[in-house]
């Protein structure tokens, strides 16, 4: 009696139609993503709970203290940026950047002109008033 050993032959494997991936049913799994009002509430809402309270908002949202704890990050470094900029928009594009120095080179010049006009006039009143009292004191010397 000889004994074989005989190595198990692979089998054809028929696809069953549950092998089959939904065509309707996305590939990959979509991110989510939340609104700024939405991280604003859930914040506010998580920092006023207790430790029970916060788990429970964390599971019925879905969320993770990973996830809230990234908002409160940038909530805290948007805030700082806030205010750190100046205050009003700043121009945009180059056209407006130079749009606005012309507009405040023309105010400073406008300014310029407006002192120099001033000045003008004034030396004008003081010319003429130097000539009347230079006619004055000449009638004055001649009567005397």
């Amino acid at each position: 009696m000889s004994t074989t050993m005989t190595t198990p032959q692979p089998q054809a494997q028929s696809v069953v139609v549950d092998d089959v991936p939904d065509p309707q049913v996305p590939e990959r799994p979509r991110r989510r993503t939340y609104p700024a009002r939405y991280k604003r509430d859930i914040l506010a809402e998580y920092e006023a709970c207790d430790r029970a309270g916060k788990g429970e908002l964390l599971r019925r949202e879905g969320l993770y203290t990973s996830l809230v704890s990234a908002w409160r990050e940038q909530r805290d470094k948007g805030a700082l940026a806030a205010l750190g900029r100046a205050a009003g928009a700043s121009p945009a594009t180059a056209a407006e950047k130079e749009a606005a120095r012309l507009r405040r080179e023309n105010e400073r010049l406008t300014a310029d002109l407006d002192k120099a006009q001033k000045v003008i006039e004034i030396q004008s009143k003081l010319s003429a008033l130097l000539d009347t009292l230079a006619t004055d004191s000449s009638r004055n010397s001649s009567e005397g």
